[in-house]
């Protein structure tokens, strides 16, 4: 009996698939008092072939609330001693030009879009070690270059109206993907938060965590962070605003033109209702940080073939994804926050 939600979230099908107008029928929840955006990511845009300066331009023009910007520590810092704010800079001006809100994601060691982790290379003498958790007393001079991070660029954005919440770290304690299995510690977090509130006590913080949504994926989830919990549990302690990253469908093995999926969308909703009783019950904010809307298949930059449509995440799926969070905030009486589609670059490509 105990196979039989894992047989059930199993999906052996082919990945790509004609694309068809099925969405145009495709019901949608009205979305009441919830913003919706996107997460703005140059990188992905740049795998995609694509200039992120109009891209970004034309994204803006879409009639959202809400826009997520990363700081990418490697990126603004890319040698000693030189700071290099102006893709930010521009980013946060085209945006507030534009009427959207943004969160703001100040790292410093994680931060959305692959691969996740943008600590300059000069600031670490060694790799971080695989299988250990980063903490805070073994690793003072990393911690020490993050804090001074994110205080530089929250003391440079805190006056921009535009700009409505900060986001630390990305999935904070969670291990980063199959790639490697270091894992920041709480008390490393911890200190970043306190910096964020130091330099800036008037916006709400968020934190994001990855929710699992099939049994394999929430026991492997449980065995990683069993020591000090996932990034959801840090961020109900940590946390103003509890940022979701929700995935129901991925791919885990491709064999020719057949792939070989875990699908939880229609699996139990028991850590759903975890959280949704959880902010109801304390007052506390939801937010969607992440609503799956791009294929995740068995490569790191998702396919997009002409006139066909893939099977970790058709139009169709997209829409159920959003509408599956609008119902079940509802039916547990709290309004989410905000709904962020994942994905915005892989729809213009």
């Amino acid at each position: 009996m105990r196979a039989l939600p894992l047989i059930s979230e199993i999906r052996i099908a082919r990945a790509q698939r004609p694309l068809t107008e099925g969405w145009r029928d495709t019901p949608i929840e009205p979305r009441g008092e919830t913003k919706l955006g996107i997460s703005f990511r140059p990188r992905q845009a740049e795998a995609f072939g694509l200039d992120p300066v109009p891209l970004l331009r034309s994204l803006l023009a879409y009639p959202f609330q809400l826009i997520r910007l990363g700081a990418y520590w490697n990126r603004m810092m890319p040698e000693p001693g030189r700071f290099e704010p102006g893709d930010l800079d521009w980013q946060v001006e085209a945006a507030e030009r534009s009427g959207k809100q943004i969160i703001l994601c100040v790292g410093a060691v994680k931060t959305f879009g692959y691969p996740e982790f943008f600590v300059p290379g000069h600031l670490l003498a060694e790799p971080l070690q695989e299988g250990r958790l980063v903490r805070a007393s073994e690793h003072e001079s990393l911690l020490e270059s993050a804090t001074a991070f994110v205080t530089r660029i929250v003391e440079r954005f805190r006056d921009r109206r535009s700009v409505v919440g900060w986001q630390v770290e990305h999935e904070a304690v969670d291990p980063l993907g199959m790639e490697h299995s270091w894992r920041l510690s709480v008390d490393f977090v911890e200190r970043e938060v306190a910096a964020v509130r130091s330099a800036d006590p008037t916006r709400p913080i968020v934190i994001s965590g990855f929710l699992p949504t099939s049994l394999p994926v929430r026991l492997q989830q449980w065995w990683r962070t069993r020591d000090q919990g996932d990034s959801l549990a840090v961020a109900q302690r940590l946390a103003d605003v509890v940022g979701i990253d929700y995935y129901p469908r991925h791919a885990l093995a491709g064999f020719g033109g057949t792939t070989i999926y875990l699908d939880g969308s229609k699996g139990p909703w028991q850590k759903y209702r975890q959280l949704v009783s959880w902010a109801a019950a304390h007052g506390r904010r939801l937010m969607v940080t992440e609503g799956q809307a791009e294929p995740w298949e068995t490569v790191t930059t998702p396919p997009n073939p002409v006139g066909k449509q893939m099977f970790s995440c058709s139009p169709e799926q997209l829409i159920q994804n959003y509408n599956s969070w609008i119902r079940f905030s509802r039916i547990g009486g709290v309004s989410l926050d905000s709904y962020l589609f994942w994905g915005a670059e892989y729809w213009v490509v």
